[in-house]
């Protein structure tokens, strides 16, 4: 369930007539590439008005203020990486997997997420630092992340040498999920002055996690 409860004056009226449909979308994909392009700052009524080829009154009579369009923008670029999340449901996609390629597998699907929206992500993780709001619901996005990575790889709990495998789990996302955020936000090249490619480093992850979880287990 989306994390979306909030201040009256944050709401969406949702638009009930096709056109207005067709003209909200265009509205909030243009507020997406705003934040891909040029970050928050960058993000104003007119620049979404000019990007999505609408007057102002089509964004009023959906929401009350900037920040209202922002949220709603935001909500609307995260269903795109939610939807990409269902990978950890997939059974067929984890079955016959080793359990050190379970672990490797359900990190590159995780940072790979990441890594596919990391224009947009840089733009909504920079801004929660000074919005409340956003940052309550990206902790709500992150938890939700995090269950599918434990359901994906605590499927090979047998195998985790830690006393408390789901405990070792949630604590081994936490360190996955802290480095991947920490290049999306500030650059590949901010934590170490000889920064690897996306693939060289989803690997390495991959390869932390398992030594981590699976430290005296085989392969």
């Amino acid at each position: 369930m989306a994390s979306t409860d909030g201040p009256a004056d944050l709401e969406v009226r949702a638009p009930r007539q096709q056109r207005s449909r067709e003209a909200w979308e265009r509205v909030l994909d243009a507020g997406v590439a705003i934040l891909e392009d040029a970050g928050y700052e960058a993000f104003t009524i007119a620049a979404v008005c000019e990007r999505a080829r609408v007057a102002p009154p089509a964004i009023y009579a959906r929401t009350s203020n900037k920040d209202a369009l922002f949220l709603a923008v935001y909500e609307h670029g995260i269903a795109r990486l939610r939807g990409e999340q269902s990978v950890f449901g997939d059974e067929e996609r984890w079955a016959g997997l080793r359990p050190a390629d379970r672990v490797r597998h359900a990190v590159a699907e995780m940072v790979g997420i990441s890594t596919r929206h990391e224009r947009f992500l840089r733009a909504v993780v920079l801004t929660s630092a000074a919005h409340p709001e956003v940052r309550r619901r990206g902790a709500h996005y992150s938890q939700e992340l995090g269950a599918g990575f434990a359901r994906a790889v605590l499927a090979a709990a047998d195998a985790v040498t830690h006393p408390d495998p789901a405990a070792a789990v949630h604590a081994c996302f936490s360190t996955v999920f802290a480095a991947s955020i920490l290049r999306i936000a500030y650059g590949a090249g901010f934590a170490t002055p000889d920064p690897l490619d996306d693939d060289a480093f989803i690997a390495s992850l991959g390869e932390t996690a398992v030594r981590y979880l699976l430290a005296d287990s085989p392969g």
